[in-house]
């Protein structure tokens, strides 16, 4: 997918050597965003828009430089979740692994329109877009054993901050590079369209708390308790006498990866009118 933001930013850059050589029309736009999160990683490897994807609804600020070209700022709120359980694959089944999370972004991104569009205009009321910005999210991944809802980071169920583990607890709170496409139509006057999918790149491999080895349920039971162990490796299928340790748990080569994809319905904000001088 790298190939994709380089193309994205690519033409942004593109758009912005011709903001010179176009009239200035600028406007501004408030609105929603509608629609569904979802995530791709360890636990979810391939699919998109399976059937664990969550609602997700957000604020949106958008700042028309030209009908062409448009900044934009996102307040988005979503959820994310896999489940071992539901995969086709045996071996994923048996690792057993789950997790849900809140998503919360706050994001900037840019937009280049392939067509000149504008709200309100009969003449450039649709065109194809792509977008892509920078962005912060949080989240905390939760996951459900024996009916019960634990709280992952804390646990540190790769061994985290143990001897033989990673050396710190991962962050809560991490940077994503949103990128994406859509359309834009006008539905009336001063109201706007937007059909959108984006995706975001992060650079944590532990939104679904899943990166590395497994750790010693023996060690981890001793210095944070049964529900660490119970978590960290609840495989099932497997001998009694068997155990995981030092084997792969997730694949720490890649990183997680989150999507947003629905509706923005937007406002058209009223412009202030020019007025001669001396004229009230």
């Amino acid at each position: 997918m790298n190939k994709y933001i380089i193309i994205s930013l690519f033409c942004l850059i593109l758009s912005i050597n011709g903001l010179a050589q176009r009239p200035k029309d600028k406007s501004a736009e408030i609105g929603v965003f509608l629609g569904g999160s979802y995530y791709i990683g360890d636990i979810n490897p391939l699919v998109h828009f399976g059937p664990m994807t969550k609602p997700a609804a957000g604020a949106v600020f958008r700042y028309n430089i030209n009908p062409r070209f448009a900044l934009r700022a996102n307040a988005f709120f979503g959820n994310v979740a896999a489940d071992d359980a539901l995969s086709p694959s045996l071996g994923q089944q048996q690792r057993n692994l789950n997790f849900k999370s809140k998503i919360t972004e706050f994001s900037v991104q840019a937009e280049f329109n392939f067509l000149d569009y504008q709200i309100g205009n009969e003449r450039k009321k649709f065109s194809p877009y792509i977008f892509a910005g920078v962005g912060a999210f949080m989240f905390n991944p939760v996951a459900i054993y024996n009916n019960y809802s634990y709280t992952l980071q804390p646990l540190g169920t790769e061994g985290q901050g143990l001897p033989g583990g990673p050396k710190k607890k991962y962050k809560l709170t991490q940077m994503s590079i949103p990128f994406g496409v859509g359309v834009k139509t006008n539905l009336a006057k001063r109201i706007g369209l937007s059909i959108e999918w984006g995706m975001r790149k992060t650079f944590t491999d532990y939104l679904d708390d899943v990166s590395g080895e497994y750790f010693s349920k023996v060690e981890l039971a001793e210095s944070r308790g049964a529900v660490a162990a119970a978590a960290s490796d609840p495989s099932k299928g497997l001998d009694p006498k068997y155990n995981n340790i030092g084997r792969q748990r997730g694949n720490p080569t890649t990183k997680d990866w989150y999507s947003f994809a629905g509706f923005v319905l937007t406002l058209k904000l009223k412009e202030k009118r020019e007025t001669c001088p001396g004229v009230n």
